[in-house]
């Protein structure tokens, strides 16, 4: 009732904002141009899930308040895509169905991308989640985007979660 009140808490703030960040990054031209991420609505949604992943790793481990602001991240995000599918013109009742498909795609992406930050510095399994993903219908080297990913997250994780908060995620350039 207070948040009603006195507007959104400070986690559900931070969330967007991060989310803001991701989305941003996500569509630096360098990866569609350099690192050959195909630029069509499944390219974009890599890249945003991509992002929104990398900075849900960094929150996981953080204090109280990162896990209710790793939710609002999500939230977000979730929020968005809805919204990303209404003006796309997808109609209500599919729009269910659509959200349940993408919230499976982003778990199932998050399980492998974990999976694949365990197995660092080894790359080659970082690479193999980007070429069926991101890559999946392209001929081009996932090994570009992979060493970005490697960067960023050591970047992150180099930075305390209340200066990520304060200042925004310090993303590698791509």
């Amino acid at each position: 009732m207070f948040t009603q009140l006195l507007g959104k808490s400070p986690a559900k703030r931070a969330g967007e904002r991060l989310y803001q960040d991701a989305a941003r990054q996500g569509r630096a031209v360098a990866f569609y141009a350099g690192m050959a991420v195909p630029d069509t609505v499944e390219g974009r949604f890599e890249l945003l899930t991509l992002h929104v992943i990398l900075l849900v790793d960094r929150l996981k481990d953080g204090p109280a308040p990162a896990s209710d602001i790793r939710q609002s991240l999500f939230d977000a995000y979730v929020s968005n895509l809805d919204g990303a599918l209404r003006e796309m013109g997808v109609g209500d009742l599919a729009v269910g169905k659509r959200m349940r498909k993408l919230g499976e795609a982003f778990y199932g992406r998050a399980l492998a991308y974990e999976a694949a930050f365990a197995g660092l510095p080894d790359k080659a399994p970082l690479a193999d989640v980007l070429a069926r993903t991101v890559y999946q219908d392209t001929t081009a080297s996932p090994a570009p985007l992979a060493d970005y990913i490697v960067a960023c997250r050591a970047e992150l994780l180099a930075v305390e979660i209340a200066d990520i908060l304060a200042k925004g995620p310090n993303w590698s350039a791509p």
